[in-house]
């Protein structure tokens, strides 16, 4: 199988199927993983956001190597699991009830 992320992110090819193109993906995937799941993808990445910003700033944005935007996408995930994980400790927003959230744009590099 090969790598999905830049070689300098070996490790964290393991929580490649967090590189989700949208946000109604990365919510859903959220939703549906436990806060052990949640926390070992924010103890691996979350470290790791620095050198991934400084490495995605070696592109043009609107042009990105596919494993770098694999990359940007997974940051993007990254963000959506850090709520759940510093304030929440539940995947959903709390007091939310059945609420949902739709992206009706994706916004886009």
């Amino acid at each position: 199988m090969s790598n999905v992320l830049p070689a300098a992110f070996a490790d964290l090819e393991p929580f490649a199927d967090w590189a989700l193109q949208s946000e109604g993906e990365r919510y859903a995937k959220r939703l549906s993983s436990t806060m052990v799941e949640l926390q070992a993808f924010y103890d691996v990445a979350f470290p790791r956001l620095g050198d991934a910003a400084v490495y995605l700033d070696n592109f043009p944005l609107d042009d990105l190597p596919d494993d770098a935007y694999k990359l940007l996408l997974l940051t993007y995930s990254l963000i959506n699991v850090s709520f759940p994980i510093e304030a929440w400790h539940q995947p959903r927003v709390p007091d939310t009830g059945a609420s949902s959230m739709d992206a009706v744009i994706e916004p886009v590099p």
